[in-house]
């Protein structure tokens, strides 16, 4: 054998060697589906005999960055995300060589919540960005111009609202419950305002700017993954408001209570029925290349789209999951099962 030959069977056997290097699944990303991932973790891990997955919260931006930065066992197999996938995330997974396999997995309501100590919240999507986008709407004269926020107190902003500091606790920029909040819950408010909601066709740049943007006066504390952090906050501070999804209000129910948001409360069949308007699917993308190097990931992913799982009856729905209708259960668990790329969006 030449030493050309003995450079490219030593080659091979390396890259062999490392794409066998690892038989622990790795994931990463959305805090809100970490419990959800980490049951079926679990639950993979028994019936299999493998190793439970390793199951890190980075937040959705954050697993992205990681999941989409290459191939090759020191990255992520599977990012978990409660915002579907960006245009210009899917463009770097391609320029890195990575191949998303997209699952939705079922959907989940924004909570806004405070302790059990205090009254419920009754807001509306229009009063909610009024208390939390960093420049709103005023009328001066006959004029509509933006200024600095200047709300402090929630009455403020609504005089059936008690006279209490708007304080709200939520997730930073890397969270996909943040995307989620400003594309449902602060632009759901902004275009009530009628000549913002006009830029929307006329200067959509602007009007993603009003709309989308989070003062940073001390009213909206960034709190982090950790949405254990915020519980403790409120049950130390009734008068504050928390951000997080539905399934975390609902295993502290014991502890906390969502607003109702537009007339409707944050509930399982409000979400499923499609009636509470803060609502979102929920996803975890898979890294195809890693298909048959890391040990187990089909079968984990068969673990997570099963009926058991998944379903109207399975132990996500127990855990807080809105369970997807049959049809689109379906549609998913075909394109796991023949490891459909999602090539754009």
């Amino acid at each position: 054998m030449n030493k050309l030959s003995l450079a490219v069977s030593a080659g091979l056997f390396v890259v062999a060697g490392t794409a066998q290097a690892r038989d622990n699944i790795e994931v990463v990303g959305s805090s809100t589906v970490f419990p959800f991932s980490t049951v079926v973790a679990e639950a993979y891990a028994k019936k299999t005999g493998n190793p439970a997955p390793k199951v890190e919260s980075t937040g959705s931006g954050g697993g992205m960055k990681l999941f989409c930065d290459g191939t090759g066992i020191n990255t992520p197999d599977i990012t978990n995300s409660s915002r579907r996938i960006k245009s210009s995330e899917l463009e770097k997974c391609a320029a890195n060589g990575v191949s998303p396999v997209e699952v939705k997995v079922g959907y989940d309501g924004i909570a806004f919540a405070n302790s059990k100590k205090g009254d419920v919240f009754k807001l509306t999507r229009k009063d909610i960005f009024m208390a939390l986008a960093k420049d709103v709407p005023v009328k001066e004269g006959d004029q509509d111009k933006l200024v600095p926020n200047p709300y402090k107190m929630w009455n403020e902003v609504n005089a059936d609202l008690p006279a209490i500091k708007i304080e709200v606790l939520g997730p930073p920029p890397t969270s996909g419950t943040r995307d989620a909040f400003a594309e449902l819950a602060l632009e759901g408010g902004c275009k009530k305002i009628d000549w913002v909601n006009a830029l929307k066709k006329s200067d959509s740049a602007k009007y993603k700017e009003i709309c989308h943007t989070v003062r940073e006066d001390g009213h909206y504390i960034e709190a982090g993954e950790n949405d254990n952090l915020i519980v403790q906050k409120l049950e130390a501070n009734p008068n504050a408001l928390g951000i997080f999804g539905f399934s975390f209000l609902d295993q502290n129910a014991d502890k906390v209570q969502g607003s109702e948001i537009d007339g409707v409360a944050i509930s399982f069949d409000n979400i499923a029925a499609g009636d509470y308007p803060v609502s979102r699917p929920l996803y975890f993308y898979v890294k195809k290349e890693h298909i048959g190097t890391v040990k187990g990931i089909e079968e984990f992913v068969a673990e997570f789209t099963n009926e058991a799982t998944w379903g109207e009856d399975g132990y996500l729905a127990d855990k807080g999951m809105i369970p997807m209708p049959e049809e689109e259960r379906k549609l998913f668990g075909d394109a796991v099962k023949n490891m459909t790329v999602l090539k754009s969006m």
